[in-house]
């Protein structure tokens, strides 16, 4: 999330950048082996079978056997021409497709693809600009700032160091050069006085959504759960609609904080009604069948039927159908989300409409003066949440039973391949068209290494060739 004064627009789309060229085809080799061998030799013998025909098929009365053998030759020629331009056309498509996905067992000499490098050029930017600043109030710190390659200096922050966490843990901190232990306890050094945590735009006033990402990230690095469970229980009972009437309006925000108390405190009081309020706030949408998805508001007036929101809502209902079971009225809630995915009208879909990246605002009253609000802007990297909504298993057992496993497929390329599409050595930058100056945030980053880290667990295959 961004904090970035964006505009007054409540829900903004910006475009995604353009795919890249060609697709994966791990069987590419075999056709492409029998083209090359077509358009090398096979184009002469096609020639020579044409010259043949027609100069036995030419009447002699044409204007003699020179006239015959010059027709031939021509007609012959242009055969041969046209085979070796199609073979060389089959050949560059094949080439392209290579180049961007390499299968199992593929290329030289089994050299790994393309996503190795990605890992560890990211591996590598992230901890080449750790900020390390000895606080005078709060000891050493050592994490991330908002976002990568900051004019001002970098100091690490509660969103981007919880971000920047997640990567790492990801990314399997394969070395000594980050330590784990000293990103939690910075998390912890962060802590308001008050308890929870809060965005550097947002004062000293603890808010659900960054106490429950902080709150995620410290359980997956193993933070015991009786050290998580007094933060979570303060951030539920604020979390309430007399105490945070925007936040619980707002789909992106009860999204965010049942993601991360699911993870801190999965035996929650408060689990059970966030996921209640999130199933109720979705909508009906009489342009795809009248299935039920969800827009940037659970409560009226809700917004158009959002794919963004309606994939935050999935992934957070698919999560906590593992944690809290479901029952048939929420698992159908859930199925129609991903119903409405899968309806997507749009195509190519590695830049339909459904992947615009948009940019939002949670307006809260300043508590020290009503009339007044803070405004937290929020922008969002569309393609991997839609990624990640339909890659749960929840949206695959969707597709198998209406039989759309075909358009699943497409539809997660397509999110797939415009994810990959807007890194640079595995950071991933933010359109400037919005006049903000944070244009590589940490959270963007580590939204695009989990989404393709998600898609690659899913494609596997062992190579069976011995």
């Amino acid at each position: 999330m961004s904090h970035q004064r964006l505009g007054r627009d409540p829900l903004r789309p910006v475009r995604p950048g353009p795919p890249p060229a060609g697709g994966p085809d791990g069987e590419a080799s075999r056709p492409v082996r029998f083209v090359g061998w077509l358009g090398g030799l096979g184009c002469l013998a096609a020639g020579y079978g044409v010259f043949q025909f027609l100069f036995q098929l030419l009447p002699a009365s044409l204007g003699g056997e020179a006239a015959k053998y010059l027709v031939s030759s021509v007609s012959g020629a242009g055969t041969a021409l046209a085979a070796w331009l199609a073979a060389a056309l089959v050949r560059a498509r094949a080439a392209g497709s290579a180049r961007t996905a390499v299968a199992p067992g593929d290329g030289a000499g089994g050299a790994p693809g393309p996503l190795p490098e990605v890992f560890a050029s990211a591996y590598g930017t992230l901890v080449a600009q750790v900020a390390v600043v000895d606080d005078p109030d709060r000891g050493r710190l050592t994490g991330w700032s908002h976002s990568l390659g900051e004019s001002s200096p970098a100091r690490p922050t509660s969103v981007g160091t919880a971000y920047g966490l997640q990567t790492m843990l990801d990314l399997g901190m394969t070395d000594g050069r980050l330590a784990p232990g000293e990103l939690v306890d910075t998390l912890w050094r962060l802590r308001l006085p008050g308890g929870g945590w809060s965005a550097r735009s947002q004062g000293a006033r603890p808010r659900p959504e960054v106490t429950a990402l902080v709150l995620g990230a410290l359980a997956r690095a193993g933070v015991p759960p009786e050290r998580l469970t007094e933060e979570a229980d303060r951030c539920a009972r604020a979390f309430t609609r007399e105490l945070d009437r925007a936040g619980r309006e707002s789909t992106h925000v009860v999204t965010t904080v049942l993601r991360g108390l699911l993870r801190a405190a999965p035996g929650g009081d408060a689990l059970p009604r966030l996921r209640e309020a999130l199933v109720d706030g979705a909508v009906s949408d009489p342009g795809r069948d009248h299935l039920r998805c969800w827009g940037y508001r659970l409560d009226p007036p809700h917004g158009p039927p959002c794919p963004l929101h309606t994939a935050q809502a999935v992934v957070a209902l698919e999560r906590a159908a593992r944690v809290l079971g479901e029952s048939a009225g929420v698992r159908a809630a859930r199925e129609d989300g991903v119903r409405w995915l899968l309806s997507c009208p749009d195509a190519p879909h590695h830049s339909c409409t459904d992947l615009e990246n948009l940019r939002e605002e949670v307006r809260r009253p300043r508590p020290d003066d009503p009339a007044r609000h803070e405004v937290l802007h929020v922008r969002h990297f569309t393609a991997t949440w839609i990624v990640r909504a339909l890659l749960s298993r929840g949206a695959l057992e969707v597709a198998r039973q209406d039989g759309l496993e075909e358009t699943w497929r497409e539809l997660v390329d397509g999110a797939v391949a415009a994810v990959w599409a807007g890194q640079q050595d595995g950071i991933w930058s933010w359109n400037r068209g919005d006049g903000t100056g944070l244009r590589h945030p940490m959270w963007m980053t580590y939204q695009g290494l989990s989404a393709l880290r998600a898609h690659a667990q899913w494609t596997y295959r062992p190579d069976d060739r011995r």
